[in-house]
């Protein structure tokens, strides 16, 4: 699988057509995701550090990285597989490439904040240069932008910010941008602002994903959601067991 598989998954998707990326957790769930017939896969560093027991963002890069070799091996050399690895562990870029295409995947997810606080903008446009020059066209990369997540200095405005995070890091080689937890209305905005792919992430009380393509989403992603889902079901079984 190469990433050039994952770029044309993004190619020419009519508005009420996102590219929908689930995210496994584990080498069992990517199982059962690729079973139910989805193409391609994203794993969230959220959803894989409560597999593994540890809080968002305390993963140990080591684990991370062999958490997702276990997903990339679990399913068929034809799915390709994207992995979150956060702000990249503090991995000089050259390594980070290596390490990731030592997992078998084809894409990654970079996100543009630090212990909860935005990198400066240039800085970060000019490591993701960097992963691009070390990685050449073998890596599909989705940066994220956390201007909703994490706030933005006072007198900023939000949606102008994002937007010229956005348009910098395509300019320095990502493939796709992520304004993560962007409201809604925004999407329209955004995607007519930035030349690029734009991701989306689906929440189970927002649009749902055809609707989120209709308002300028390219592609769907939901972070640890699946597994949040997941782990509530087995709640209820657990119940049902207890009550006999």
């Amino acid at each position: 699988m190469t990433a050039s598989v994952l770029r044309a998954l993004h190619l020419d998707r009519a508005p009420d057509d996102p590219l929908i990326l689930p995210g496994p957790w584990d080498a069992a769930s990517a199982r059962v995701l690729v079973e139910a017939g989805f193409p391609a896969l994203a794993t969230p560093s959220a959803g894989i550090a409560a597999s593994l027991g540890h809080r968002d963002g305390e993963t140990p890069a080591d684990e991370m990285f062999a958490a997702v070799t276990r997903i990339v091996r679990a399913v068929p050399s034809t799915v390709p597989v994207s992995a979150d690895i956060e702000a990249g562990y503090g991995l000089p870029p050259a390594e980070l490439v290596e390490r990731l295409l030592e997992t078998g995947v084809v894409g990654c997810n970079l996100e543009d904040s630090v212990d909860g606080v935005l990198v400066d903008a240039q800085r970060q446009a000019d490591r993701l240069a960097e992963v691009r020059a070390a990685a050449g066209d073998r890596l599909f990369v989705n940066a994220r932008v956390d201007t909703y997540v994490h706030g933005v200095p006072d007198g900023t405005d939000q949606e102008a910010e994002t937007i010229r995070r956005a348009r910098a890091y395509v300019a320095a080689g990502a493939d796709c941008v992520y304004p993560i937890t962007a409201p809604p209305e925004a999407l329209p905005r955004l995607a007519a602002a930035v030349p690029g792919p734009l991701n989306a992430v689906g929440l189970p009380d927002g649009p749902p994903p055809r609707r989120l393509g209709e308002l300028g989403a390219t592609r769907i992603t939901f972070g640890p959601g699946l597994q949040h889902r997941a782990m509530a079901a087995l709640r209820e079984i657990a119940d049902e067991l207890l009550k006999g």
